[in-house]
This record gives structure tokens, C-alpha cells and sequence, in this order.
């Protein structure tokens, strides 16, 4: 694969009138005597998956589906899907073919998987080949036209597969049906325009593409009227937003105009890429009335080498000085990361300057993953002498340090009192509530349901790896 040349192309809102018309067609047709079919909708990978299986679903209800988690009820079932790791693709398929079964039980059952695994052209030829249940395929490009494409199936009786090729699209008015009334997603971008070498987001989710500042306004207003707390914002690279709008607004702006809604709200993103991480930003941060001085910017490497193999566009230093500048501006700043261990060409010495990086930092949590190779992307083809077992140990190195460090961070908030957003149940006595701090770290404590959605003062009274426990002030 070689990256695309750039070309925006905005669905325009007669296109999805078209789609929401195939959706009241398909209500008429499905809910006729009074049956209420049922949908399942399942969702691998990151956030904007999740924001994504929103629009399956809000246009599923549409058509007349209501909801179930049981795949033998199921009258359609979408699995969207993730490309990022090896491993995520096979538990994906493994999953997939065990829907035979179910579809067994009940022959009139479709079965769809969307997402970024089946925009790789080998994967879709797979299932293809290989995976016989599956009815519909489609992918990132296509989810604005999931409506007549499903129809197609159900009126048609035969597979169709819509993957082709796309810088990608940006398409407005979709419904949205969002699980939950206390978290909510709200995408400002899609695509990414960077092409590290072992990513192969920007080949399956195409360039970036900015939704217009308006638009993203007015729904993060519709959401916090409708109650919404937690807000996160999401882009594949946030920090990119707006260069390519005619409107002379950057992500610093964005953030700041979301800030000036009035309501009680917490604020959040990601993800951000270090090299586009600005004084501008980290300003905006700093003087928030609701964005979390919570920031996750990956490193992936500590290796100025294996930086530059993976075509990151910045070097250790800057990206220290960037972290030094951004808690200058933060002093309570939680700062994340990932961490990518065994990337080809990768030394002992290289892993080695990882480590230092992340005890000098000292990050609050990390997300560290072994190297999976995917196909098409230049990183697959460089050499990789180093054994399994190696980048194992490293690996095991890594968390280790990682979680050493966390039990410290965590330790020290025992005693304090700190402002959360309760936001679920954890099903485990004698903690029955989860939370989070204005930083994102989960707390359990003890409470009734009916705290669920509001902010409270919480006293920290133990810790472990994971998260902090704590009591009602």
C-alpha cells in the first residue's frame, strides 16, 4: 500500500435523507403484524469504533431493531471491527466463524462486519473466500450508506462487500443511539495524515478530514443539554484538527469554544501526536473551566533510531521538552502513553533507552504492546532478527517498571479528597460504584445507584496497581 493522494468529500444531507428514507421503508417492512425484530451490535477496538457502532446502531433503530446481546436472538448482527493488531483480527474471525452456529438456529439471520479489519483488501477477500455466514461487508467508507446496503441483502439474497479504495468521507445527520447517559463520544475528525510505518490506520481509515467547528459545537451543546458529563473528543490526531478547512480554526480553538458552554461538564480527547502537541493547546488546557488536565500522548519509542524507522517526526528530546513545557503549564497534569516493544531493528540498547525514557517521565498508566506486523505497511518488510522470547522479556520489563511506578502514583493520592464523576456500577461488593478523577483515574467506592452521573468529593483511602478506593466527603 502507498499512501493517497488528498480528496475531501462531504456526503451531503439529501444523500442521507436518501438513507434514513431506507430506514423508514425497512421499519414499515420489519415491524409489519406487530413483530419487533432484534439487533447486535459488536465492537472491537479503539473509541472511534465505539463512536461509529453509535451511528450502527442509531440506524438500526431507525429501521425498527431494538437491542440484545444474544447472538441466537439476533435477527442482524454488525461486528465492527479492528485492524491495529494481529491478534484482535484473529480473536475477530474466530468469533465470526463461530456464528455459524446461530445462523443455523436461524437461516433468516444476517450477518454483517464492518470496520477497519475488512478495509484491508486481503482481509475482505478472506472473508470472501472463507467465511460463508458473512452477508455484508462494508467499511469505514461506507458505514453513511449501511442502510441500503442492508436492504440489499435482505431484498437481493446475496453477499455484498463494499470496500473499495477511499481517501474517505465526511458525512453528517447520521442518528446516533449512545449507550449509557453519562459518557459520550463526540468525533471532530477522521483519518490520519502521518503514515507511521507500522500503522495501518491511515490506509483503511484514509486522510484526514476535520468536521466543520459548527457542527462539532452544536453537538457537544445538544450533548451537555441532554446531561452528558464526560465528554471525549476523538480523532485519530486531534492536534491536526482544522488544516484542512477553509475555516481558520485549529484543535487549541475547538477546545476553547467547547470550553465556553456553559453546564457542568468534564472535557477530555485523544488522540494526540506529539509532534503537532502545542504551547497553544497546553494553554487552553491550563485555562479550562472543563477540559481534564489529562493528556495521552504517545511516545511509542525512547530510540531517537527507532523514531525516525518509525517515521515519527520528532526526537526524544523534543518530545521531553514537550512534556516538561506541558506540565509547566499542568502541575497536576496525568499524562499517558503507549509504548510499542520488538519493533523491527529494534536493539537491547534501543529498549533500553525506553526504559530510561519512562522512568524519567514517569507516566501515570501505559498502554505497551509487543509489535504486530501488518500487512502493507512499510515496518512488515524491514528486517526483524529478534526472537519472540526477547521482545517477551522486554516486554515483561517494561509493565513491570510501568506498574512499579503506578503503585506510587497511586499510593500518593491516598489521603487526599478529589473531585470524580461517578459513572457506573462495578457488580462487586463492597464497592459497588466506579469512578473517575478530573484525570481519568478510576476510583471504587462505596454508594448508592442513584449517584451515577454527578460529580462528588471523594477521600482516598487505599490503592493497588489499578485504581484508588475511596469514601463520600
Amino acid at each position: 500500500m502507498t499512501p493517497m493522494s488528498y480528496s475531501r468529500t462531504e456526503i451531503t444531507a439529501e444523500q442521507i435523507r436518501h438513507e434514513q428514507a431506507v430506514c423508514d421503508a425497512l421499519r414499515r417492512r420489519l415491524t409489519e403484524g406487530g413483530t419487533h425484530p432484534l439487533a447486535l451490535v459488536d465492537t472491537y477496538g479503539c473509541q472511534q469504533n465505539e463512536a461509529d457502532s453509535e451511528k450502527i446502531r442509531g440506524y438500526l433503530e431507525r429501521m425498527g431493531y431494538g437491542f440484545t446481546e444474544d447472538e441466537y436472538a439476533a435477527d442482524v448482527i454488525v461486528v465492527n471491527t479492528c485492524a491495529v493488531r494481529e491478534h484482535a483480527e484473529m480473536r475477530i474471525l474466530g468469533n465470526v466463524g463461530a456464528l455459524v452456529h446461530t445462523k443455523a438456529k436461524k437461516p433468516h439471520q444476517v450477518v454483517a462486519v464492518c470496520g477497519c479489519m475488512v478495509q484491508q483488501p486481503h482481509m475482505a477477500e478472506k472473508i470472501r473466500r472463507s467465511y460463508p455466514v458473512v452477508d455484508l461487508v462494508f467499511g469505514p467508507h461506507d458505514l453513511w450508506r449501511f442502510p441500503e446496503l442492508l436492504q440489499q441483502t435482505l431484498e437481493q439474497h446475496r453477499r455484498i462487500f463494499a470496500v473499495s479504495p477511499s481517501d474517505g468521507v465526511v458525512a453528517e445527520g447520521i442518528p446516533l443511539h449512545r449507550q449509557g447517559s453519562v459518557k459520550a463520544w463526540l468525533s471532530i475528525m477522521y483519518g490520519c495524515n502521518n503514515y507511521c510505518t507500522y500503522c495501518i490506520v491511515p490506509y483503511v481509515r484514509g486522510r484526514e478530514r476535520s468536521r466543520h467547528p459548527n457542527q462539532v459545537l452544536e453537538e457537544a451543546r445538544q450533548l451537555v443539554l441532554s446531561g452528558y458529563k464526560d465528554i471525549t473528543l476523538l480523532g485519530q490526531n486531534v492536534n491536526s484538527y482544522g488544516r484542512d478547512l477553509e475555516e481558520p480554526v485549529d484543535f487549541a480553538d475547538l477546545l476553547r469554544s467547547i470550553d465556553a458552554l456553559d453546564g457542568e461538564f468534564r472535557l477530555r480527547f485523544m488522540t494526540s501526536h506529539p509532534r503537532d502537541a502545542t504551547e497553544k493547546l497546553f494553554d487552553a488546557m491550563a485555562n479550562s473551566r472543563h477540559c481534564a488536565h489529562q493528556l495521552h500522548l504517545p511516545v511509542q519509542s525512547g530510540s531517537n533510531r527507532i523514531l525516525q524507522r518509525m517515521n515519527r517526526h520528532y526526537t526524544r528530546e523534543e518530545y521531553l521538552e514537550k512534556v516538561a513545557l506541558a506540565r509547566e503549564q499542568m502541575p497536576d497534569l496525568v499524562l499517558t502513553t503507549d509504548i510499542i516493544v520488538g519493533f523491527p531493528g529494534e536493539t537491547a540498547e534501543d529498549f533500553e533507552q525506553t526504559l530510561s525514557l519512562v522512568r524519567e517521565v514517569r507516566y501515570d498508566a501505559m498502554f505497551t504492546f509487543i509489535y504486530s506486523p501488518r500487512v502493507g505497511t512499510p515496518a512488515a518488510k524491514m528486517p526483524d532478527p529478534i526472537s519472540r522470547e526477547e521482545k517477551q522479556a522486554w516486554f515483561d520489563r517494561l509493565l513491570e517498571t510501568a506498574n512499579g511506578i503506578s503503585v506510587e502514583k497511586h499510593h500518593a493520592y491516598e489521603g487526599k479528597t478529589v473531585r470524580v464523576l461517578i459513572d457506573g456500577k462495578t457488580g462487586r461488593e463492597p464497592y459497588t460504584l466506579s469512578a473517575r478523577t478530573d484525570g481519568g483515574r478510576l476510583v471504587h467506592l462505596r454508594g448508592d445507584a442513584s449517584l451515577i452521573g454527578t460529580f462528588q468529593n471523594v477521600k482516598i483511602t487505599g490503592s493497588n496497581t489499578w485504581a484508588l478506593y475511596g469514601e463520600l466527603q
